[in-house]
């Protein structure tokens, strides 16, 4: 179903919803009765979030080519801090 756009001289703008093609250039008015004439609006789309929109494609790629992991990732390197416990007691 679509939905089309009419236009009432007298009462304003309203909707009719369809099957694709089959809309009437001119309908009636539900309110008044009287024509009302078809008017261009633009389609509702909506719209992915780019964050989203990556993560879908990703998504997708690996279904037909996953990416194979031959070994593990090596772990950042961070210096050892000392305990917090530790912080208090006295040093040499």
């Amino acid at each position: 179903m679509a939905t089309y756009e009419y236009k009432c001289a007298e009462c304003g703008s309203f909707e009719y919803h369809t099957a694709i093609g089959t809309a009437p250039s001119v309908g009636t008015c539900p309110v008044c009765g009287r024509e009302a004439r078809r008017i261009f609006s633009p389609p509702s789309l909506v719209r992915t979030p780019p964050a989203l929109a990556s993560a879908l494609q990703r998504e997708e790629a690996s279904r037909d080519n996953p990416a194979v992991v031959t070994k593990t990732p090596p772990r950042p390197h961070r210096p050892r801090e000392p305990h917090p416990a530790l912080a208090h007691l006295p040093r040499p």
